[in-house]
C-alpha cells in the first residue's frame, strides 16, 4: 500500500476528484493548507495599503491506495491539477505499513 499526498491549487480540487473517481479511487481526504515554494507568495492591496502574502492557499489531498493503482492516480492528479504555471503543486508517494478499518476490523488492503 502507498499513500499519495498532493498539494494543489484550491480551484483544481474538483477536477482532481473527478479524475481520481474515473480511475476507480473510492475516497480521499482533502485539507486546507497554506505554504510557499518557488511561487514566493504575492502582494495584495487592502484599503489602500499593500500587504505581502507569503503563505499561499493550497489544498492537501491524501489517498491510501493498493500498489497497482498508484501510478494511475499520480498521473490523474498530475494531469488534472496542471495549470502550467509556477505553484501548480507537488505529489509525494509514501509507503504505508498497515491500515485498519475501525468499523469492521479489516486490515491492510481489505481496509481500503
Amino acid at each position: 500500500m502507498k499513500m499519495v499526498m498532493a498539494i494543489i491549487k484550491p480551484h483544481k480540487l474538483d477536477d482532481v476528484r473527478e479524475a481520481l473517481t474515473a480511475i476507480g479511487v473510492e475516497g480521499l481526504t482533502a485539507s486546507e493548507a497554506r505554504g510557499y515554494g518557488r511561487q514566493k507568495g504575492h502582494t495584495e492591496i487592502y484599503r489602500g495599503a499593500e500587504y505581502a502574502i507569503t503563505f499561499v492557499p493550497k489544498v492537501k489531498i491524501e489517498i491510501v491506495l493498493p500498489d497497482n493503482l498508484v501510478e494511475n492516480a499520480v498521473e490523474a492528479i498530475e494531469n488534472a491539477a496542471r495549470v502550467g504555471k509556477i505553484g501548480d503543486g507537488k505529489i509525494f508517494v509514501y509507503d504505508v505499513n498497515s491500515a485498519v478499518r475501525i468499523r469492521t476490523g479489516e486490515r491492510d488492503d481489505e481496509a481500503l
